[in-house]
């Protein structure tokens, strides 16, 4: 289960990612649970961005709407814009 921490961060990841504090213990467990990837830029930047699965939860809690907005430009990064119809909330898949 997300904390209200992760979850508000995984929502700044989605919706202004260049703004997201790099250093975010929240960042990590995001990563972990496979919700966003880090994409390595110029030399010591790097930026978060959502994966398929990250993008599902949002959707699926209906809290994707900035995604919704500049799905085209995103789309590239590996969902086309599909999302799941149901997301475990959970780490235990069963």
């Amino acid at each position: 289960m997300l904390s209200p921490h992760e979850f508000a961060t995984l929502m700044l990841v989605c919706q202004a990612p260049d703004q997201l504090d790099m250093n975010r213990a929240e960042l990590d467990a995001l990563l972990e649970r496979q919700l966003v990837m880090l994409e390595h830029g110029a030399p010591g930047r790097r930026r978060a961005y959502l994966t398929k699965k990250g993008r599902s939860l949002l959707h699926a809690l209906g809290a994707d709407i900035a995604y919704r907005r500049s799905e085209g430009s995103t789309a590239e990064r590996g969902g086309g814009g599909q999302h799941a119809a149901s997301v475990a909330l959970s780490d235990e898949a069963g």
